[in-house]
Formats: structure tokens, sequence, C-alpha cells
């Protein structure tokens, strides 16, 4: 759906997007993390044809950027992290000046579905100017949405959104991801983009990694498995040292915390190692490193 090839942008002396390259298949989620000036909102915006590429070169849904511009503004949905309304038209017109655009077949039934769907239709006729931020963002995602496009790019969708909005917004990502929609999104999010995306990169002018997020997890720190016991953890090291299968081990205070490959295959063994040399087993839970986690390591690194 997306495939991008030494893609690159420049503004005068400053390279903002660096040789990217990646494929997105279709009904992907792809999350697309990097700090503040990292180039996302720019490559998000040659993949949008807004702005010109320098280098390289990009397809969207077979189309070629630079050249098939029109044709992909035609199938793509695009929420921008600022979205701009008509302030003083209604939530209904502004929806219906974009259908009509977008040469919707059924503008008033389209309009209609989406102000539904996202909770508006009875705000429908209020000015757009008088909606709170959450609402203005759904009325954005509603925008974006109105002419079917198989590919959705969300800039920063949830950004200064309360809880309750955010949660709304999420779960209509969810929504048309299960429709079979390509997603490409940013965010500085992280927990949201562990939830919601298939597969994530970090980026910071340049693709530093790219993976699933639990890939990203086994990649950088293994797997470990955390044996809560009722005592002190130190004694009980020794009968675990020599075992071949672990990679790494550590007692802190009460825990004893192993690093291994095949947690499912081993984790009886280490149980009864420990009964048998009496240690008090309250519990035995896996560490889980968030993708924040993750992410500050790699940005830290490069």
């Amino acid at each position: 759906m997306i495939d991008t090839e030494n893609l690159s942008k420049q503004f005068e002396n400053h390279m903002a997007v660096d040789r990217l390259t990646l494929h997105i298949g279709e009904g992907e989620v792809f999350g697309f993390l990097g700090p503040n000036g990292a180039g996302k909102t720019t490559t998000v915006r040659m993949l949008t044809c807004l702005i010109a590429h320098t280098h390289g070169r990009a397809t969207v849904m077979g189309y070629e950027v630079g050249k098939d511009n029109q044709d992909i503004r035609r199938h793509v949905g695009l929420l921008t992290e600022t979205p701009g309304m008509y302030d003083r038209l209604s939530a209904h017109k502004n929806l219906t000046i974009y259908a009509e655009l977008y040469e919707v077949p059924d503008v008033p039934g389209q309009v209609e579905k989406y102000l539904r769907l996202l909770g508006l239709w009875e705000r429908r006729q209020d000015a757009a100017g008088t909606f709170s931020k959450g609402m203005k963002q759904k009325l954005a995602i509603a925008r974006a949405l109105l002419h079917e496009p198989k590919i959705l790019f969300l800039d920063e969708p949830t950004a200064g959104l309360d809880p309750e909005a955010a949660k709304l917004v999420r779960d209509f990502i969810l929504e048309v991801k299960a429709q079979g929609r390509t997603i490409f999104l940013t965010t500085h999010n992280l927990d949201e983009a562990d939830r919601l995306c298939d597969r994530v990169a970090v980026f910071n002018q340049r693709l530093r990694v790219i993976d699933t997020p639990q890939g990203l997890r086994q990649e950088l720190y293994g797997r470990q498995v955390v044996f809560h016991l009722a005592e002190p953890a130190a004694p009980f090291q020794p009968t675990l040292q020599n075992l071949p299968y672990i990679n790494r081990l550590e007692a802190i205070d009460n825990k004893l915390v192993v690093a291994l490959d095949d947690p499912e295959s081993h984790n009886p063994e280490l149980i009864r190692l420990l009964v048998n040399a009496g240690a008090n087993i309250q519990f035995v839970g896996e560490l889980r490193h968030s993708l924040e986690d993750i992410y500050l390591r790699l940005v830290n690194e490069a």
C-alpha cells in the first residue's frame, strides 16, 4: 500500500528526512515514532502530496508521489495535528463542503453516517467554532473518512485530548482497522502506539529501527521472568546460576529476575528447583518492558 525508497526532503541546509525506505502492507496500523523535529510530519506531508520530496521515490496504492498526486489525494484520508475547520459554519455544513469536494456519491447520507458514528449528530447544526478540542478532533476524523479512503494518515490524533475523548479516538481507530484500512499513525503517546500498532518505526531524520512492539522487546531485552519470594532471593541465586538456558540471573530484594528465551518450557523446572531448595514462591510473572523503555533506549543510543 505504501512503499518508499530513499525518500528524502531537504529544506535549505537542513535534511528533514534522510533516505527513508519502508513498506507498509494493506490493513496494517503502522506507528511512526520520534522526537519533535524528527521529520514525522514532513514524511506524512510528502506521502499525501502536500509537499514535494527532494530525492528518492514513493508510491501510495501503486500511484507514484510527484506524478500521480491527484490520484493519491483522492484515495487517502488525512488528519493533521492541528486540523482547520470553517469555525462559523455548522458541523454538518463543514462535512458537506468536503464531501462535495471529494465528489462523494451520497453526500447527505455520508455526512450523517460519520456524524452519528462519532457522536456529533445532535450537535450537527452548531458552529464548529463552538466545539471543544475533542469534538473538533472527532469532526476532523469524520472529514478524513467521508470519501472512504483505503489509507488513513493520522498525525498526533489524540494530542491534547482529555482521556475520554482520546479513548473514543483510539476505539474508532481500531474500528477503522477492523474494516481492513491501512493506517499511518504518528504519535508521542507510546502506550497508545503499543496498543494500536502492528508495527512501529523509530525515526529521527533516518529510520533507526522497525519491528513489531513485541519483536523490539525481544531483540533489546529478551524475555525476563520474575520469581517473587517470601524471603530474600540472594541465597537461592546459586540454585539456578549454572543452568545452560539462563542468559542472565539477578537477585533484587525478594525477587529473582531470570532472562531466558523460552519461559514456557523452562519455568516448571525452575519452580521445582526453587521449591526443593526451600524457597517460598509467592507468584511468578514476566517482566514486560514498555514501548517507552524501548523508544528512549533507541533514541538515546542514536
